[in-house]
């Protein structure tokens, strides 16, 4: 049994640890509501852009199309982009999405596909590193992101290298795995095709009332410009929306681990009063014995 000492040590560790894990709380709750906005900030862009996507694309009779939009004709290999956090303390986040990406590359190699990884943060690569570690082709570091300014920048980038990479035949299909934000209590895991761009579904569409749009230059030279850019959105709201997600995971596992600790210097408290007491009453029945004998 515990001594007294060794008690009253462990509740203040205990302690210890629930002011930090209270503290990261605070700090992830906060980051939450910035990035939260960020994500929906985003949201009426990227909606009106894929609308006007999928009208070209409905409209378009130019037969080929941009390569971007029809592909290469093969899909023998593919590359996966990968959404993690740069940092744990955050409960399953991490650990989900890399699961849903180790099930789509087993996916793809049973059909005898060739897989490429580009990992997005720290977390991802280390765990995909002990068991998939042949299959990386880069990593992008996103610990000095501070705000959705810097993930623009990264989106952009990521962005130009997948687009100059299909040009030069590296991959045939591109998806993206990350979480998608729902709430603070639900991030998906989930697997979107990128390159070739599929026609976004489930966009609003303007009623013409039976009009048509007459477009100038054709709808292939406008969807050569503006497939990029869509790509780079859909980069960047999986970007903002790993981002909310991760710092929601986080507040929910510090609040439990906040939680737990509190339960913990409960049981510890009473285990240490209890102990307490039995010295206090072993101590006097040695008193009272001591007298007797006298």
């Amino acid at each position: 049994m515990p001594s007294l000492k060794d008690l009253k040590g462990r509740i203040a560790s205990v302690k210890s640890t629930q002011k930090i894990t209270k503290a990261k709380q605070m700090v992830a709750a906060a980051k939450l509501r910035r990035a939260q906005e960020a994500a929906e900030a985003a949201k009426p862009y990227s909606m009106r852009l894929a609308g006007v996507i999928a009208n070209l694309t409905a409209a378009s009779t130019g037969g080929q199309g941009p390569k971007l939009l029809t592909g290469t004709g093969k899909s023998d290999t593919h590359l996966l982009i990968i959404m993690t956090a740069e940092r744990g303390l955050c409960g399953g986040f991490n650990a989900n999405t890399v699961k849903k990406a180790r099930e789509e590359i087993m996916r793809l190699k049973g059909e005898g596909k060739t897989v490429k990884i580009i990992t997005v943060g720290k977390k991802g690569r280390e765990q995909l590193m002990r068991t998939h570690g042949d299959l990386m082709v880069s990593h992008i570091d996103t610990s000095s992101a501070r705000n959705s300014d810097d993930l623009a920048e990264i989106a952009l980038q990521l962005g130009k290298d997948l687009n100059a990479g299909f040009e030069a035949g590296e991959f045939d299909v591109a998806s993206l795995i990350y979480a998608q934000f729902k709430n603070v209590i639900s991030q998906v895991p989930t697997a979107k095709q990128l390159v070739p761009a599929e026609p976004p579904e489930d966009v609003p569409t303007v009623d013409l009332k039976g009009a048509t749009y007459i477009y100038e230059p054709s709808e292939d030279d406008i969807l050569e410009t503006l497939l990029p850019r869509y790509l780079n959105t859909l980069i960047l709201s999986a970007l903002l929306e790993s981002a909310a997600g991760e710092q929601a995971a986080s507040m929910t596992a510090m609040d439990n681990a906040t939680n737990n600790a509190g339960e913990l210097i409960d049981k510890l408290s009473l285990q240490y009063n209890r102990a307490r007491q039995a010295q206090i009453t072993k101590e006097l029945i040695e008193i009272i014995s001591g007298a007797e004998a006298l």
